[in-house]
């Protein structure tokens, strides 16, 4: 009996860092960066800090087959760091059930058609047991990509991913700010559902289609409310 308890206390004591790993959350999917040589994209996450303490996380390390032409920054708000040469400035104070959503990453796509994969690992600074981590996966395509579009007013990719489930990216970049940029969603036989003005300070629109019933979509991207090009989107579950 007092071997059985032995047991069972060391069990605990080994099982509850692991809980703790588990109190931090990265709400965001996969991070995912498709698009044209010579373009950049920045990418939004989400963390959630399910503990009821306050918790701070640094970046360790960067591991990945990152491309010699790619680079890439972590924005914490409007600072951004170099994750290989600045990792210890990237730190993440987390305060109890706090919902964190100023964390961005920004990928130069580079000057060579290539794809890979990427992870940051963060850690608690109080426990290195405690971690989370972020997957990211990158697709650098020629300008010869059938997805890209290119306009006098306008470069616009296809949207991705395509077929989509819960969020689908669109990536652009306006030449001209001048102009009215819209994208509008509508169903196979034209019904409207969504009308999305196009911000000429950004490059990425993140279409919602989680109330979207599976099926197929078609988006059409407005210039001064005159149609230059529809293209088709897949919804599924």
């Amino acid at each position: 009996m007092k071997s059985l308890f032995l047991f069972l206390t060391t069990l605990l004591l080994l099982t509850q860092p692991m809980a703790e790993a588990r109190q931090v959350r990265v709400l965001s999917e996969r991070i995912e960066f498709n698009g044209k040589i010579n373009t950049s994209q920045r990418k939004s996450l989400i963390l959630q800090n399910d503990s009821d303490e306050e918790k701070e996380y640094f970046l360790r390390y960067l591991r990945g087959n990152i491309g010699s032409s790619q680079s890439m920054k972590i924005c914490l708000d409007r600072t951004c760091f170099d994750p290989v040469k600045e990792a210890s400035k990237i730190k993440i104070n987390l305060k109890p059930g706090e919902v964190y959503t100023d964390l961005y990453v920004e990928f130069d796509l580079g000057i060579i058609e290539t794809r890979g994969t990427f992870d940051l690992h963060f850690y608690n600074t109080d426990n290195s047991r405690d971690m989370f981590l972020i997957e990211g996966v990158y697709n650098v395509a020629s300008e010869e990509d059938e997805n890209y579009f290119n306009h006098k007013d306008i470069e616009i990719g296809g949207v991705y991913p395509n077929p989509a489930t819960r969020v689908a990216q669109l990536d652009y970049k306006i030449k001209n700010p001048a102009v009215k940029a819209r994208v509008v969603v509508n169903t196979f036989i034209g019904n409207p559902i969504y009308d999305f003005r196009l911000d000429p300070l950004h490059t990425t629109l993140e279409i919602n289609v989680t109330d979207l019933n599976p099926g197929v979509y078609v988006y059409t991207i407005f210039i001064d409310d005159k149609n230059i090009v529809t293209k088709k989107l897949v919804v599924k579950r």
